[in-house]
């Protein structure tokens, strides 16, 4: 059986990629951040020479994007360095690495779904620390493939979908961003996609960047007016969702107004398509509804 290193296996994705590796006849070794500190280069060798991994998936991100403009260095330390020790030790030991980036590397000023080609703007510290990890595996490791993603959910807490229903609990009323527009994207699908690729490395000359998002592309309020109203028949009451302008939800970020992203290429290289996040969405609000702590995945 293919084994692959996880790393970040305590994330959204990571927990996704350890939960559906084996029903792919993928073993996933799952190495979260107690297990596996990636700004330290001595670490990461020593764990990757001790394993012939067929692949490493990089998992692992500082994500917290208003609190990376006052804590820069940290931000840098897991989105830069530690993606480029995993290059490094990847490289060493000729293994390919599959490393997770996002949206948030433009600046969202674009009319259209953003091409892998566009230029690169970010307009803050998360966006340009992630920048500079795909930077530095780019350079250092040409067995790469980096899978920018964007507006990231699943049945676990911690995101979008998961704030949405702790709050409709007991407000009667959301006032949510409907200028910025993006494509919701389930955590399994993620795997799902990182998982096929990881399948298909051996075909041709795949290694680059792709982008991986789900579709239709909606807005924040959009996509809380879905959540909501699958999660009416569990409610005690049924919160308003207001639309409001990003000017009036001031955050220390900016973020992009457009995260949209055009998928054509992985589906040429790789035949996987853009899931419709409208399919998955009752499962995840029941489940997160029935279990507030969220599942493993």
């Amino acid at each position: 059986m293919t084994s692959v290193l996880v790393v970040g296996a305590a994330g959204q994705v990571g927990r996704a990629l350890c939960a559906l590796g084996g029903s792919r006849g993928i073993e996933t070794v799952g190495r979260t951040r107690a297990d596996l500190d990636i700004t330290d280069l001595g670490q990461v060798r020593e764990v990757l020479a001790a394993h012939p991994f067929a692949a490493v998936v990089n998992a692992a991100a500082y994500t917290a994007v208003d609190k990376a403009e006052s804590d820069e260095a940290a931000a840098y330390a897991i989105n830069r360095d530690g993606p480029h020790n995993l290059a490094i030790a990847a490289a060493e030991q000729d293994i390919p690495l599959l490393h997770i980036s996002t949206d948030y590397v433009f600046d969202g000023a674009r009319s259209g779904a953003y091409r892998e080609t566009d230029p690169v703007r970010p307009t803050g510290v998360y966006g340009a620390s992630k920048f500079a990890g795909e930077e530095a595996v780019r350079a250092t490791h040409r067995h790469h493939i980096i899978l920018r993603t964007s507006w990231v959910y699943g049945p676990s807490t911690g995101n979008f979908v998961a704030t949405m229903l702790r709050l409709a609990a007991d407000r009667p009323e959301l006032r949510v961003v409907a200028d910025q527009r993006g494509g919701p994207t389930t955590a399994a699908a993620i795997a799902q996609a990182l998982l096929t690729m990881i399948l298909q490395l051996d075909r041709g000359e795949s290694w680059g960047t792709y982008h991986f998002s789900g579709a239709p592309a909606t807005t924040w309020h959009g996509f809380a007016q879905e959540i909501i109203a699958r999660a009416a028949p569990r409610l005690r009451q049924i919160p308003v969702v207001i639309p409001i302008g990003t000017a009036d939800y001031p955050t220390p970020a900016r973020r992009p107004a457009n995260s949209e992203l055009d998928c054509t290429k992985i589906e040429r290289q790789f035949g996987i398509r853009q899931p419709d996040w409208r399919t998955t969405l009752d499962d995840i609000v029941e489940t997160l509804q029935t279990n507030p702590q969220g599942s493993k995945i």
